[in-house]
């Protein structure tokens, strides 16, 4: 009798790529039509700032994975000093290590290694407005799913969900409470909006965001 050798499970996925609906296309170039010209001076002088505390770009470009699992270059405003070495890797296990975890997932602690005032900036979330600019480009929305820094083999086979859809600045978990949340609770919520988006939840994520950011400034 001749054995057959056993067949390796399925292990890849293939992720979907959903339908980006007109209004939210509509929405977005709206929403950067209306903001870029209104915050021009501010990000002008914010540059300036930047290059005048710390030598090297003005800009932070880092890979992140995108719609349909794609990868897509994400911009902001550098608040930290520029590395010897990479810290991208770093900050990749630091996530990863977190995955099925039940703690409260936070952001590691780099303020030594921020510019004068980039903490300031990180914590109203000055430092993400570079991603109008994503957002003009298609690559991102004004609200979907955090691009994490992450790549597809860090995740599980369920949470590959949350690429179906374009990513955004804001999101479902970013106002249901961000760092007391777990990896897995983040992910679920990120899933969650993908099967539930519509324009009047996409306004009241974004109604929630600018509340989100008064409570910090009242902090």
């Amino acid at each position: 009798m001749i054995l057959q050798a056993p067949v390796a499970p399925e292990t890849s996925y293939r992720i979907r790529r959903l339908r980006h609906p007109a209004w939210k296309r509509v929405m977005d170039l709206c929403g950067v039509a209306v903001a870029a010209p209104v915050l021009a001076p501010l990000l002008c002088l914010i540059a300036l700032y930047i290059r005048v505390v710390s030598s090297g770009p003005i800009l932070f470009v880092q890979t992140r994975v995108g719609f349909g699992g794609d990868d897509f270059l994400i911009y902001k405003f550098r608040t930290m000093h520029v590395p010897s070495v990479s810290r991208d890797q770093m900050h990749r296990d630091y996530v990863a290590s977190h995955a099925g975890g039940d703690a409260p997932i936070r952001k590691p602690d780099y303020r030594r290694d921020l510019i004068p005032g980039g903490e300031l900036l990180r914590r109203f979330s000055i430092d993400e407005l570079p991603q109008l600019l994503n957002i003009f480009q298609g690559n991102m929305s004004f609200v979907g799913p955090r691009p994490d820094v992450m790549r597809l083999e860090d995740y599980e086979t369920w949470q590959l969900r949350r690429f179906e859809a374009l990513p955004g600045i804001t999101g479902l978990w970013q106002v249901s409470g961000k760092n007391r949340l777990t990896l897995d609770q983040m992910i679920e919520l990120d899933i969650k909006y993908v099967e539930t988006r519509s324009l009047s939840q996409d306004l009241r994520i974004i109604a929630k965001t600018f509340m989100v950011l008064m409570l910090v400034r009242n902090e």
